[in-house]
């Protein structure tokens, strides 16, 4: 048997799934047998709703702990626990920090921060009072290690996101639970499409100027794919990654190396 026919089967929760990273990783698990719970905003349904044998789809905001207790309440009842947990949700904002407005720091930390908490802490337990082992992956950014201009709330967000990694992965090591981040670079994804408008609005520069200026950051001359990322999920989330906690991965290109 190889290293990903052993994910056949098994059940893969996605939150932030309906496009770019997210979208990218529930198909990387659906191709490799998973089968796969894809919870986003974007969904109308309040409950699990079978899309076909392999595939669920939920409406769940992470940013509100009620959401995630009412689907942690809909997993328990319906003996559908997560072996493998991915928290790609994430929103960003595009201002100079002492331009920026509070509430949109409140709203981008309430997401990417608030929800990276809340999901992992219910998930967490889930999988201690159910199976005693499984995967947390975050879904960080390079932005988690690095300053970047004009996005001050993300890059603070996911900071705080690789501390929450490396502090879960501490906490829950003797319990056969490994947690991980990727840290994606430049991705093509209608996030990062926006970002380049907004971003190069701020900074008198046209999206194209700034597309260009992201691919000669790159060593590898080109920006990322949301499969790029996918991939790396897929690898923490097999037995090939069977020694391996608390780390935060790089997919940037070259872009970021430490």
């Amino acid at each position: 048997m190889g290293y990903f026919s052993e994910l056949v089967d098994k059940v893969v929760l996605v939150i932030g799934s309906k496009q770019g990273i997210g979208e990218a990783v529930v198909a990387t698990f659906l191709k490799e047998g998973a089968r796969v719970i894809s919870a986003d905003i974007g969904f109308e349904e309040e409950q699990l709703t079978k899309i076909n044998e392999q595939l669920y789809h939920v409406h769940l905001d992470i940013s509100q702990e009620s959401a995630l207790q009412n689907l942690v309440e809909q997993l328990e009842n319906d003996q559908v626990i997560p072996e493998v947990f991915v928290d790609v949700a994430g929103i960003s904002t595009m201002d100079f920090l002492t331009e920026s407005k509070t509430s949109d720091f409140d709203k981008v930390l309430a997401v990417n921060t608030r929800g990276a908490y809340l999901s992992s802490k219910y998930i967490a337990k889930l999988m201690q009072k159910h199976q005693k082992k499984g995967r947390i992956l975050f879904i960080a950014s390079q932005a988690g290690k690095n300053g970047y201009r004009g996005m001050s709330a993300y890059v603070a967000s996911k900071h705080a996101v690789l501390g929450l990694c490396k502090t879960l992965a501490l906490e829950v090591a003797n319990q056969g639970i490994l947690v991980n981040a990727v840290c994606p670079g430049i991705i093509e994804t209608p996030m990062k499409h926006r970002e380049r408008i907004e971003g190069g609005a701020i900074r008198g520069m046209t999206a194209q100027e700034v597309l260009e200026e992201d691919n000669s950051q790159v060593p590898l001359g080109r920006t990322g794919t949301p499969q790029d990322v996918a991939n790396v999920v897929l690898f923490l989330a097999s037995p090939l990654a069977s020694y391996m906690t608390g780390q935060a991965v790089n997919v940037t290109g070259g872009m970021t190396m430490n």
